[in-house]
């Protein structure tokens, strides 16, 4: 754990309780006179240092001694746009999303997304709040949803597309925004509509699940 979220992070003295001081304590093991940073998400960029200076058998007592801006974020950004697939498959590789640095997700509704599928955003942040104290970053992913390809290329005429054709990524330049396909692919009137696009694969010859090619290409991008 990089660092701690915690609303009251900036305050000279910081108490926990409850699930929080189980954690430090219990779990963690820290003991008094540990150095313990902390973040406020609503103030990420200021890395907060705290020592703990006493522990009660529910609480502890920290001080504040140091405050600084320290971002964490990746080199430049990404964003994806997804089209739809199952939940649980996209909340799989979320945390590395992170990790690897993706800034922003579209989830679109593709031909071939299964559309009985509803996305919970709060349970994603859930996930990506865990996954950012684990690795240090200041960025949390931006999501946002799409009803159609024709509409998402409107507002981002720019993107690239993830295909199975004949140029690679490494032939491909300033990726911001690349689009990426469901299970199945893009259906034939889809790929009429991506054809003005600039489109490109990776250099294997396995089919990769929707998932793996996003995790595949914004590693590729972005590390």
């Amino acid at each position: 754990m990089i660092y701690i979220f915690d609303e009251n992070a900036g305050d000279d003295v910081l108490v926990l309780k409850g699930e929080l001081f189980k954690y430090i304590i219990k779990v963690r093991r820290h003991s008094e006179g540990d150095m313990i940073a902390f973040r406020d998400e609503d103030n990420i960029k200021i890395l907060h240092t705290y020592k703990l200076d006493s522990i009660e058998p529910k609480k502890a007592v920290l001080s504040l001694q140091d405050s600084k801006e320290l971002e964490v974020k990746a080199k430049k950004d990404l964003h994806i746009g997804w089209c739809k697939i199952d939940s649980k498959s996209i909340e799989k590789v979320l945390p590395s999303l992170s990790e690897i640095g993706v800034n922003k997700i579209t989830f679109i509704d593709c031909k071939r997304s299964q559309r009985n599928i509803k996305l919970d955003f709060k349970r994603f942040d859930r996930i990506l709040h865990a996954s950012m104290q684990q690795c240090g970053s200041t960025q949390k992913i931006e999501f946002e949803l799409c009803d159609s390809l024709e509409k998402f290329l409107k507002q981002y005429p720019n993107a690239k597309v993830f295909d199975f054709v004949e140029k690679t990524l490494d032939e491909v330049e300033n990726i911001s925004t690349v689009i990426i396909g469901c299970e199945g692919g893009f259906s034939s009137d889809e790929k009429e509509l991506l054809s003005s696009q600039e489109v490109f694969r990776l250099d294997t010859p396995m089919v990769l699940r929707s998932e793996s090619a996003v995790m595949a290409v914004a590693s590729k991008v972005l590390l």
